[in-house]
């Protein structure tokens, strides 16, 4: 009885035995796999940032080739404003057709002027508020149907991030550090912009940075942003501009001022018919990772030359 006892110790130590080394030898493949798993990400991501790359150096070179192009004015109708349709890549690598991989990789993207929209650093000058341009914001708030009174509130907020820029003596448990606009969400902190106002805003609006004069750029502004810009100018009157430039755009600022709409319509703000800053957008697929990204993009002041200024993933 008592051996008999001791081969059913023996049977459940032997099975509990072989359940621990199941269950060792189990997690030890799941470890495995989560860190091939894991390697693998790593890489599609890696992968998806240099394909990223890539196409921001073929915008690059389309906005070198728009200014040979045209260097005194941008227009709509430019090689850079049209998009890349969803375009399959595996088509154009050689190593998918010679070991018959397939990465199921697309590239998608376009670019915006960013001078179509409003730059709200211009409110400012320094540490003074920038009256003609308050009031285009004013005028601009008032065409997309909201509150005219919120753009003295983003002045002073533009005026005081620049005087935050003075360099300081730093105080004890201070915090120097400017808070100033960097995005169009940061409006949010004014008060009075709701979520749904700034959704109003985002396509007519732009945080550039500092350092250059940039103004709006009649050649590609919406009516919105061109009834603000010339003051007197109705919005319909900013419409038919809009819809004429399908095929007459300014080469000039002297073509756009002797419009009949505009003449003898001061513009105190600051205005082009050339762009130097662009938004470019990207959607990179690349087998399960996917990879979103807005950059701004700055052409060198009368020369060919392209830069990337930032780059925000998404």
């Amino acid at each position: 009885m008592k051996l008999q006892r001791q081969k059913g110790v023996a049977i459940v130590t032997a099975l509990l035995l072989s359940t621990l080394a199941v269950t060792i030898v189990t997690s030890l493949f799941w470890l495995q796999q989560v860190q091939v798993r894991s390697m693998e990400n790593q890489r599609l991501q890696l992968q998806t940032r240099w394909i990223l790359r890539g196409a921001l150096d073929l915008s690059r070179l389309i906005l070198n080739q728009d200014f040979l192009d045209s260097p005194n004015y941008t227009q709509l109708n430019g090689v850079w404003a049209t998009p890349l349709e969803e375009t399959r890549l595996d088509d154009y690598v050689e190593r998918e057709r010679l070991q018959g991989e397939s990465f199921d990789a697309t590239l998608a993207g376009r670019m915006v002027d960013a001078q179509s929209r409003y730059n709200l650093g211009n409110l400012a000058n320094g540490k003074m508020v920038n009256t003609a341009e308050r009031e285009v914001f004013e005028r601009l708030l008032t065409n997309l149907r909201l509150d005219s009174g919120l753009a003295q509130s983003v002045a002073n907020m533009v005026a005081q991030s620049n005087a935050l820029q003075v360099p300081q003596q730093p105080q004890q448990g201070g915090n120097n550090e400017p808070m100033g606009l960097v995005r169009v969400e940061d409006l949010l902190a004014v008060s009075g912009f709701t979520p749904q106002a700034i959704e109003q805003l985002r396509d007519y609006v732009i945080v550039l940075p500092p350092g250059r004069k940039v103004g709006v750029n009649v050649n590609t502004a919406p009516a919105e942003l061109l009834s603000a810009l010339v003051p007197g100018l109705s919005l319909s009157d900013a419409a038919a501009m809009v819809s004429a430039r399908k095929t007459v755009y300014y080469l000039d600022k002297a073509r756009f001022t002797a419009l009949q709409q505009v003449s003898n319509k001061p513009i105190g703000a600051e205005w082009s018919v050339r762009s130097d800053y662009f938004l470019a957008y990207s959607r990179v697929r690349l087998d399960r990772a996917t990879l979103e990204s807005q950059s701004l993009l700055v052409r060198e002041a009368n020369l060919p030359i392209t830069r990337v200024e930032w780059i925000r993933e998404y």
